[in-house]
């Protein structure tokens, strides 16, 4: 560049010292703008004569590179006719231009250059290039090649970065095979640029080529290629290219430690991330880069205290450290280590940034909280960061977790600019995790109207609190439209949300359109198949899952551990068991919870209590669970202890630890242990809860004190589903058909749902109060107003009517003229029937009929027995006790509590 100044001052005969009165105008504007001083530097006898070539050689002027100095360097030059005729300055100009972000005044000095050059236009590419103008980037290679210039591999370089911002990949190919037909890709520049448009397309195979065929690829090379390893999560490869890196020529650099270090904070391989920091301490590669990537990697991985201790070594904090630093307390629970170093910070006088601040509100959204939320939440007002979008939005999530979803509203309603995508998305998802669906779904409508865009987290969100069908559907057109279906997530919650509704094969034919499955989408899968019954499909799809060479983690078991629990197979639940023990994954809180329910259900309650007894913490999910074990299996004293060391330790107790122990206490033969329960859920306030109010329902049913039901249904705050039928199975129960039909309308007046179980309790009342009539008419209306199809215990009920009523031809017409086949329970109900009046012939009939579809049930043949005793056919009676004990069956004896 200097050989090109020289020639350029031989040619046109002007010396650039000149004393003039112009150059000292010149120095005293760029000297005042580099050091504004009182004192101008006119008034300077001493002051040296401006010489432009030395100043744009001069690395320190580069800090007065702004657009207004360049212009007042661009007039001066002008004035002494050194543009555009001077090569040299030009191009300095045209630089400073560019760097300056003044690509306007760049593209007028570019078109007065007589003879522009490659090197110029090179300058320009780059230029709307770091300038993020990616298009005008685009648009002057064209102009550059209708120009008539050869593009050199500074000029790919550029180009194939903005075709790569662009998210180009087509451009970024045509540009790839110009630069091989050109005689460029060999170049390093051409290369490292390739690679990284390749990765960034997620094509990290083609990149990996281009790398491969690389004969000495240079440090930008293998920094590019780390990168998109790390981009397309291929952590092996990371490790295997960062091992051949370090066994090669071409050293590490700060930005290749920096990017390992992050790959292994993403997987929490600590032993790695340490192995790596050793080599940078041997190396003597600390810098602040790598030692806050350093921070990050300990923070991420748990080790707080490790992570101080590097974070105190580093001399300058930068902002992203101190952001580090706060994000792992924050995600540490630690919020009070979170706000001590947020003042540390504010006091080092360290520029704070938007990360930081939505990194201190993060921490403030524990319940616990409140007074420092509010503070935080004051300062963000006072310092007027809430103005940032990523900052607002944090403010409503804050507020979310917490519970009061209403200052969220009052966030969100408050922000003069609230129709920024990012803030409505996180106020939709807050509406969606407080259950807010109707909220949720007027915001997600009014986010369209507006021509605003939902994003991934959003349209999740609202699919998991959905239950229309219908309005399913048309998110899911939505995301057809907008290509947000392509997102794996999206993908998960659309299947998840078509098997909540219902609609299982639709569901499954979702989770089969998805490329690339994860651990979630599986155990999303695997729980539809359980929650619908279909228990074989769910094993079998478990053991899809392992022969495509998925390894599944502690969600995915513990998704696999519920089906086997509901089988119930206590061979299976040991095999998954020892496989999480061969994996390592058995630590985990919702493992160990998984194992104590599925060992609780298959009555392996030794076992159950072993893990119980392991687990790092308390949990109440597994402690109920294992209550329920208890009751369920007779061991009603262990399940009360239990509870009271619950209760014992301080640990809150929830409604699902409530509602086990409650069932627990109405499968016990003393009513004063439920009474006593009742009144500590009372002192807790835990009785107005749906599931508790149900539970307690249930248990006063059962001791037959229809008062006491009455009593917990009206303290219920908003009854659900589940507690209405509660009340109309009770009813029933205790033979008040008229009552348990007035509770089934107040149901339909208040726009409650019935489903299947509503109507065994409605059918099953009609039939405890004779009224036969009511109970056709109720069957009908399963199909006709609700659209449910009838089972065979709805049929069982009808049966039982017009038995007790004694048309026992009819419940025989019934039963034959039944759309799907009569299971042995409708059987049974007409063979009970026959007997209570003592219709020996189809007693007969029914008894047959039951005992070919049941062969294992005792209750058939007891009474055909029964029926055949009391007419005093002893012959048949015998034969049938004789049937009996060869199939093995045995009657179970009866007892009485009394």
């Amino acid at each position: 560049m200097n050989c090109l100044a020289n020639e350029s001052l031989n040619l046109l005969k002007i010396s650039p010292f000149s004393s003039s009165s112009s150059a000292y105008r010149l120095i005293s504007s760029v000297t005042n703008l580099r050091n504004p001083s009182p004192l101008s530097t006119r008034d300077s006898t001493f002051a040296p004569p401006f010489n432009p070539f030395h100043f744009f050689n001069d690395q320190s002027s580069s800090t007065l590179c702004t657009p207004q100095t360049t212009r007042i360097l661009q007039g001066h030059l002008l004035r002494r006719y050194l543009l555009p005729f001077d090569a040299f300055l030009t191009k300095s100009l045209l630089s400073w231009y560019s760097k300056s972000g003044s690509m306007s005044d760049a593209a007028k000095l570019f078109d007065t250059i007589p003879q522009p050059d490659v090197i110029s236009c090179n300058i320009m590419i780059s230029g709307y290039r770091q300038s993020k103008l990616f298009e005008e980037s685009w648009r002057f290679v064209s102009k550059m090649h209708y120009m008539g210039f050869e593009m050199n591999e500074i000029s790919y370089g550029s180009v194939l970065s903005a075709c790569t911002a662009l998210q180009a990949p087509l451009l970024s190919e045509l540009v790839f095979c110009h630069s091989i037909k050109m005689g460029f890709f060999s170049y390093g520049v051409v290369q490292s640029a390739l690679i990284d448009s390749f990765s960034k397309s997620f094509r990290f195979k083609d990149a990996y080529k281009v790398f491969s065929n690389t004969i000495s690829p240079n440090v930008y090379c293998w920094n590019a290629m780390i990168s998109g390893a790390v981009r397309n999560q291929d952590y092996g490869a990371v490790f295997d290219l960062f091992y051949e890196m370090c066994g090669g020529f071409q050293k590490p650099d700060s930005h290749t430690y920096s990017t390992v270090l992050a790959a292994c904070a993403s997987l929490e391989k600590l032993r790695f991330g340490k192995v790596v920091q050793a080599r940078v301490i041997k190396c003597g590669a600390e810098d602040v880069f790598v030692n806050t990537a350093i921070v990050d990697l300990y923070a991420k991985c748990g080790h707080m205290a490790e992570a101080r201790e590097v974070f105190s070594r580093i001399p300058n904090p930068s902002v992203v450290s101190w952001t580090v630093m706060l994000s792992g307390c924050t995600k540490s629970n630690d919020a009070v280590s979170a706000l001590e170093i947020f003042k540390e910070m504010r006091r080092s006088g360290v520029e704070i940034s938007s990360c930081t601040v939505t990194s201190v509100v993060s921490a403030c959204g524990r319940p616990s909280m409140v007074s420092e939320a509010s503070q935080v939440h004051a300062w963000v007002l006072k310092s007027e960061f809430y103005l940032d979008s990523s900052v607002a939005a944090s403010l409503i999530s804050m507020y979310s977790k917490r519970g009061d979803i209403h200052l969220s509203e009052q966030v969100f309603k408050n922000l003069k600019d609230a129709q920024r995508p990012n803030v409505v998305n996180v106020m939709i998802s807050s509406f969606a995790q407080n259950k807010k669906p109707g909220k949720a779904i007027r915001l997600f409508s009014r986010m369209l109207q507006e021509g605003l865009r939902p994003d991934e987290f959003s349209v999740c969100s609202l699919l998991s609190v959905l239950e229309s069908l219908s309005l399913g559907k048309q998110i899911h057109t939505y995301t057809l439209k907008s290509g947000l279906v392509l997102d794996l997530t999206v993908g998960s919650s659309l299947f998840t949300m078509y098997s909540k509704c219902g609609s299982l094969e639709e569901s499954f034919s979702l989770f089969q359109e998805i490329p690339v499955k994860d651990n979630a989408c599986w155990a999303s899968m695997i729980s539809g198949y359980n929650e619908y019954g279909y228990l074989r499909e769910a094993i079998g799809l478990f053991g899809e899952m392992l022969s495509d060479g998925n390894s599944p983690d502690e969600s995915t078991l513990a998704a696999v551990l519920t089906v086997c629990a509901s089988i119930p197979s206590l061979p299976r639940s040991k095999e998954i068991h020892g496989y999480a023990l061969r994996a390592g994954i058995d630590k985990g809180m919702p493992l160990g919870s998984a194992l104590v329910n599925t060992y609780s259900k298959c009555g392996s309650l030794k076992l159950a209590r072993q893990i119980y007894d392991r687990l790092p913490e308390m949990d109440p999910v597994s402690c109920s669970s294992l209550i329920s074990g208890y009751s369920q299996h007779g061991l009603i004293q262990d399940g009360f202890f239990l509870f009271r060391d619950m209760v014992m330790s301080g640990f809150t107790i929830d409604s699902f630890a409530v509602s086990s122990i409650l069932k627990a206490a109405a499968l016990s033969d003393a009513s004063s242990l439920g009474s006593q329960v009742h009144a500590y859920i009372t002192k807790i306030g835990l009785c107005t809860e749906p599931s508790v109010g149900s539970s307690l329902l249930t248990m006063y049913s059962k001791f037959g004190s229809i008062e006491d039901c009455c009593k917990a249904f009206n303290q219920i705050n908003v009854p659900d589903l589940i507690a209405w039928t509660a009340l109309i199975a009770s009813f029933a129960q205790h033979g008040k058909g008229t009552e348990a039909l007035q509770v089934f309308n107040r149901m339909k007046e208040k726009g409650i749902k019935p489903d299947k179980v509503t109507f065994v309790g409605v059918l099953s009342a009609c039939s405890h109060g004779g009224m036969v009539e009511e109970a056709y008419i109720h069957l009908n209306l399963m199909v006709k107003d609700y659209g449910i199809e009838p089972e065979n215990r709805h049929y069982a009920c009808m049966v039982d009517a017009l038995g007790r009523s004694g048309r026992l031809q009819e419940a025989e017409s019934f039963i034959n003229n039944m759309p799907i086949k009569a299971d042995a329970l409708v059987w049974g109900t007409l063979l009970a029937a026959c007997r209570l009046h003592e219709d020996v012939e189809l007693g007969k009939l029914a008894a047959k009929k039951a005992i070919e579809l049941e062969p294992s049930d005792a209750g058939a043949y007891v009474s055909l027995s029964n029926i055949l005793a009391e007419v005093g056919e002893w012959e048949e009676v015998e034969g049938t006790r004789k049937l009996m004990k060869g199939k093995g069956v045995e009657k179970e004896p009866g007892w009485s509590s009394i």
